[in-house]
């Protein structure tokens, strides 16, 4: 037991390799379940666009964090394992994302995946704000606050989509 405690302490120490990858692939991952749920094969269209996503956007944001380390001159060694950790922690958020879509039905997935994001940023946000020394609280509450607003708008952009090509 004591050795688990152990492992999660090092990666809790080690947050700021993988926050922005969990974080960024939380939301977006949530943005295009609910932005995709009315579209006209749902379950096809979210899993195509979170593969595109685990795929092309996590290379992308991957070498994005790789040249602005490199440019704030930061060890090879702390750049290299930084982008491969946020590629893999987003791949992994991805993933799981992408298995709740495929094995539950569509309204349990979206519940799910809501539920699953949204406790995962908190804890999250939880632990690096009790690294950092500020209220936990606070910083879950606009963290999580910034993803539900980020939900809303995706569900109701969606809405408008669908409107506006359904008098097409």
């Amino acid at each position: 037991m004591y050795k688990l405690y152990g492992y999660f302490s090092l990666a809790m120490s080690h947050l700021t390799k993988y926050s922005f990858g969990a974080s960024s692939a939380i939301i977006t991952c949530l943005a295009f379940i609910i932005g995709l749920s009315h579209s006209s094969n749902p379950k096809l269209s979210i899993v195509g666009s979170l593969l595109v996503i685990a795929i092309a956007d996590n290379i992308s944001d991957s070498l994005g964090i790789h040249i602005y380390q490199e440019s704030d001159l930061k060890q090879q060694r702390v750049v290299r394992i930084s982008t491969v950790l946020n590629f893999l922690t987003r791949i992994g958020v991805i993933l799981v994302f992408i298995a709740l879509v495929l094995v539950l039905p569509l309204n349990l997935a979206i519940v799910f995946s809501v539920v699953w994001g949204l406790s995962l940023l908190g804890v999250l946000s939880y632990y690096i704000s009790r690294e950092q020394k500020v209220n936990p609280y606070i910083a879950i509450l606009m963290h999580v606050g910034i993803a539900v607003v980020v939900i809303i708008i995706s569900y109701w952009l969606s809405m408008w989509i669908a409107s506006f090509f359904s008098t097409l």
